[in-house]
């Protein structure tokens, strides 16, 4: 494939809508941490080399990217959700929170929204186009992913410093081998998801043992 073009927000410009954004999330995956979400209006035919689906990119050319995109777009919104929100609404509608989020962010009404995925995000006033794997097939949502990739990226290195022994700079909180080891061996912190099988489990085996005298409360 020849990567995201500009096809479907073309076909939006032909029906006259004027404004028309790309919208993507990241960490509906990992056991810790928010989703996060950007929507991002870049100027008609705007040449990004080497824009493609953020998770195929290697991390220094997402970055390199990340800043051409914060100086070329037109707009851009950042939205978010909590691990607390995550586990209160589930991690779909979590995630449909935080495009939502992220679309307000943009402070400018729209007339066209492209969302990554198979759903339409609730709430958004304007006509909305889910592309399936959109990321790599729409240039305005390559853009987003990349954007919401590199906050999220960028935050959890900060979580790794302040809940060291869980390895979030490496694993962004995603369930390695790592991780799962030292869920285990730590059990979960506030940024964990606790509705998440894994961490659930771990929650159980802490509640377990102190039920048993081995830890301490």
């Amino acid at each position: 494939m020849s990567g995201p073009t500009w096809e479907a927000e073309s076909a939006l410009w032909a029906e006259g809508l004027a404004v028309v954004a790309g919208c993507d999330e990241v960490g509906r995956g990992p056991l810790a941490g928010p989703v996060v979400a950007a929507a991002v209006i870049l100027p008609r035919g705007l040449s990004l080399a080497g824009l493609d689906d953020s998770k195929k990119i290697e991390a220094a050319r997402r970055e390199s990217l990340h800043e051409l995109i914060l100086a070329s777009a037109e707009a851009i919104g950042l939205g978010r959700a909590e691990a607390a929100e995550i586990d209160r609404l589930n991690i779909l509608q979590a995630s449909l929170l935080a495009m939502r989020r992220a679309v307000e962010a943009l402070g400018r009404p729209l007339d066209g929204l492209l969302v990554d995925g198979t759903f339409t995000v609730p709430g958004v006033a304007c006509r909305q186009v889910a592309l399936v794997a959109g990321d790599g097939r729409s240039v305005s949502i390559a853009a987003a992913s990349i954007v919401a990739k590199v906050t999220r990226d960028a935050e959890l290195m900060q979580l790794d410093a302040v809940y060291p022994g869980y390895g979030f700079a490496g694993h962004k909180g995603y369930p390695s081998p790592a991780h799962l080891a030292a869920l285990a061996r730590l059990g979960p912190c506030p940024q964990h998801r606790r509705s998440f099988a894994p961490v659930r489990a771990a929650v159980e085996r802490q509640r377990s043992l102190f039920e048993d005298g081995h830890v301490t409360p």
